[in-house]
Order: C-alpha cells, then sequence, then structure tokens
C-alpha cells in the first residue's frame, strides 16, 4: 500500500458539507484514512524573494491509502466534491530515503 492525496477543486457549487463526516468515517472504518483538511489562505515564497500567487483552487486534501491510483480513484465515491460534479486530483506520494 501506497500513499496518495486527494486534492479537492473549490469548483463544486453544490458540495454538501454535511457529506465529509460519513465519507471520513467510511474511509476510516475500511483501513484507509490518513488524515485530511481544508485548506485556508497561504502565501508562496522563493528565496529571491519574487512573488507568486498561491494554486488559489485548491480547497481541501484528504490523505489516504491505496494500491494504485486506480484503487485511489474508488475512493471518491462520496467524497462531496466528486459528487457535486467538482474537480479532485490524485496525486501519489512515493517514499524517499
Amino acid at each position: 500500500m501506497a500513499d496518495y492525496l486527494l486534492l479537492m477543486h473549490d469548483d463544486a457549487p453544490g458540495e454538501v458539507m454535511s457529506a465529509w463526516p460519513p465519507y471520513l468515517d467510511r474511509l476510516a472504518a475500511n483501513g484507509r484514512l490518513r488524515g485530511g483538511s481544508a485548506i485556508g489562505e497561504g502565501m508562496c515564497v522563493r528565496r529571491d524573494g519574487a512573488e507568486r500567487a498561491v494554486t488559489a483552487r485548491l480547497s481541501g486534501f484528504v490523505r489516504i491509502v491505496a494500491e494504485s491510483l486506480e484503487d485511489a480513484a474508488t475512493c471518491l465515491e462520496g467524497n462531496p466534491v466528486y459528487e457535486a460534479g467538482g474537480t479532485v486530483e490524485i496525486r501519489h506520494l512515493p517514499e524517499t530515503d
């Protein structure tokens, strides 16, 4: 099993906030959930001082375990952003030494 991030975009106007607890509870009951949170304000910094805009479309993340990207995609069922027609990026978190 490997770690994956489900990155929620803020493009789901019909997202039902009350659907989050049952969704997260189901991931936890299946041994998939490793954490998550909404994403608030922030800043993007560079050593050279150049200003960069933060990635505004990201609104939250859920960290899960899965066998593959395809297996991670099966964890989208019930995800409030996905179910409302919004975008969810799935990213592998490779192990590093």
